[in-house]
């Protein structure tokens, strides 16, 4: 039985992770920084926390993740740990390069020390490009961060592509656009978009306030996203992906379909806040996610109008 180490179990991709790393009948350690006081609300929604074996963790802390790595010994380690919010980066940089980047780092060179036949997964982001404009980035597109989420994951990919060019390690990061699912927390902008929606044609009086909606971005459903990481590990050779459906829609178009779900007009609820605008954002994010098709045999398979109806149903089932 072959077995996984999942960094940043507790998360969206984390959950879904596990659930597909069980279904394939792998023996799955879930990491966590305190794996006796977490609350593993997203495994306990999906059924799966008891197949889980949780194990504490602190991937900013060499000698926690090597004595992890030594009493486990994985055949693959997936590394979704770390602050995950963009909007919260610009409040918390200095967290989220800790987290993100010396965690990562941590973890490659905690695996060549030990020597152990290990497969990285390292969660890679969009972010890391930048404004592209209309041109659709894929793998040979140079990295120009606009938040410092975006910077932590450009050093994390760095980081990956040098212990993989200099100690041949098997490690690969997949580059991913934005992805959504029911398990994403409200401070995500998909989530807090179809909860209001759900309250208001439930009947609260909220008006739902929101940035800027004229940004654009290439929404995926999580659990598509998954698979994609499980089958990089599974290449006879380490590499690098870009994961995302090459649909790109306005954040207005994900706002309407989520209201019409509830047959509601989004304008007559939604209104502007300047105080939600970003220092610096990306305007569009444009993706040709070609590689991952021909060299995985992956494609998306739900676009943007399927992911707002499936997290609203869900919504609605739970309220």
């Amino acid at each position: 039985m072959k077995k996984a180490l999942i960094c940043g179990v507790s998360g969206q991709d984390g959950a879904y992770l596990a659930q597909l790393l069980l279904d394939k009948g792998y023996q799955v350690f879930g990491g966590s920084r305190d794996a006796q006081m977490a609350s593993f609300r997203n495994l306990e929604k999906l059924g799966i926390r008891k197949d889980v074996s949780l194990v504490s963790i602190n991937i900013n802390d060499f000698r926690s993740v090597l004595q992890t790595l030594q009493k486990i010994k994985p055949y693959e380690v997936y590394n979704l740990a770390g602050q995950s919010s963009v909007g919260l980066s610009f409040e918390q940089p200095v967290e989220t390069l800790e987290s993100i980047s010396v965690g990562t780092l941590n973890l490659l060179e905690a695996i060549r020390f030990s020597g152990l036949p290990i497969k990285l997964y390292n969660a890679g982001s969009s972010e890391c490009f930048g404004d592209t404009g209309s041109a659709p980035a894929d793998e040979e597109t140079p990295f120009r961060p606009r938040s410092p989420y975006g910077v932590a994951k450009a050093a994390a990919f760095w980081q990956v592509a040098n212990y993989r060019e200099a100690y041949q390690l098997f490690a690969s990061t997949g580059i991913l656009f934005n992805h959504e699912s029911p398990l994403r927390p409200e401070r995500f902008v998909t989530k807090k978009i179809v909860a209001a929606a759900c309250r208001i044609a439930k009947g609260s009086q909220e008006n739902l306030k929101l940035g800027n909606i004229d940004i654009a971005r290439d929404w995926g459903w999580a659990p598509d996203y998954v698979e994609a990481m499980w089958l990089m590990l599974q290449q006879s050779q380490p590499d690098d992906y870009l994961i995302a459906t090459g649909h790109t829609c306005k954040l207005k178009d994900f706002i309407r379909v989520v209201f019409e779900c509830v047959n509601l007009n989004w304008e007559d609820h939604v209104v502007t806040d300047a105080s939600f605008f970003r220092p610096t954002d990306i305007a569009e994010g444009h993706a040709n996610p070609r590689k991952a098709k021909e060299k995985l045999g992956w494609e998306a398979q739900h676009k943007m109008e399927h992911v707002a109806r499936l997290m609203v149903d869900d919504q609605l089932a739970s309220m």
